[in-house]
């Protein structure tokens, strides 16, 4: 898709490739170095200002420190910011997600995917709004269906009364078991990009967290084709930091129960992608696979009944499972996979 109404300015000479692969894409200018960058945005008036910039990271670092003043100019704070390494480098990165720049690259890596990262913030961010519409106010969040969030309201409201017997005994065993609070609270990014506070029954140590990547060679989801051999999914077998009564209510999916309380104030839905905690969330950010977020966040979905029980499951089908159904969701939908969500529970592995 060509828009050459999208503005993107390139700062760099190290990776000629990206720059002529954009120009063909957008409305491209080049900039030699930061020195060239300065002095054309100082020539910009408000409204010619680009609507990306990519940055070249080299051994000066003087990226960093520029992107870093950009973030702190608001005339600037519209403008999709990117950088772009030459080779891989994992401070760089860090550094990178400090700034919390909208996506950091390593090259070599398809300049395609590159494009649909713009497309997608400029899209869905709406960054470039129409100009009747500067001084509206924007609202890009996912808005769920009527129907669909009185449903979620019902089910889950009456799930959370009947079930409260059970959900007071589990509490109990967890806090005889281990030590630590019942209820495992972690941060999950769910429709949008949303963050929100995602519950579970505890069925981990205390210490669970800090050990994550000590086992990170166990990953059943580790994806030969990941970008710098990192997956996006994690889910080890067998896994060491889980309590005995921990397995038991994974294994039945119990663990699950006090995200109906996420349901009941709005944060997911009953049938949705799931939330990812913002390790994964992040190394889906920059390639197609963001499309996933573009629809409702749940409980259960497509990949939890497509092929639960089954280890072969890849990490590129349970994405494609994921953007499929944030393209076509639908009420009937939702009611098959509901229905498929009680036989799957039966199936051997948790997953």
């Amino acid at each position: 898709m060509v828009d050459h109404g999208i503005k993107v300015t390139y700062t760099g000479n190290l990776l000629p490739e990206i720059s002529n692969r954009l120009s063909a894409e957008f409305h491209l200018n080049h900039c030699a170095d930061l020195d060239h960058l300065e002095q054309y945005l100082n020539e910009q008036s408000l409204l010619s200002l680009p609507d990306c910039i990519i940055i070249e990271v080299d051994a000066s670092e003087l990226a960093f420190s520029y992107t870093e003043k950009l973030k702190s100019n608001p005339l600037f704070q519209g403008i999709i910011l990117i950088l772009v390494a030459p080779q891989k480098n994992d401070a760089w990165r860090t550094r990178a997600i400090r700034l919390k720049v909208h996506d950091y690259y390593t090259w070599p890596f398809p300049v395609e995917d590159l494009c649909e990262r713009i497309h997608f913030l400029v899209k869905f961010k709406l960054i470039v709004p129409n100009l009747s519409e500067l001084s509206a106010h924007v609202d890009v969040t996912y808005k769920v269906p009527i129907s669909k969030r009185l449903f979620d309201v019902i089910s889950s409201g009456a799930a959370l009364l009947v079930l409260s017997p059970l959900l007071l005994i589990v509490a109990l065993i967890i806090r005889l078991e281990s030590k630590g609070p019942v209820i495992y609270k972690s941060k999950r990014v769910g429709t949008g990009y949303k963050i929100f506070d995602f519950y579970k029954f505890r069925s981990m140590r205390s210490d669970a967290d800090k050990m994550l990547s000590q086992l990170s060679n166990l990953n059943q989801y580790t994806d030969t084709e990941a970008t710098n051999g990192k997956s996006a999914f994690v889910k080890i077998k067998n896994d060491p930091r889980i309590t005995r009564f921990g397995h038991f209510i994974r294994k039945t999916s119990i663990d699950e129960l006090p995200q109906l309380f996420n349901v009941l104030i709005g944060d997911m839905s009953l049938v949705g992608n799931r939330p990812l905690p913002l390790y994964e969330a992040e190394m889906l950010t920059s390639n197609e696979w963001s499309q996933r977020f573009l629809g409702p966040a749940g409980l259960t979905g497509l990949w939890q009944i497509s092929k639960r029980g089954k280890e072969e499951m890849s990490e590129r089908e349970r994405k494609k499972l994921d953007n499929f159904y944030a393209s076509n969701y639908s009420f009937w939908l939702d009611m098959k996979i509901i229905a498929g969500t009680i036989p799957a529970l039966l199936q051997k592995e948790k997953v």
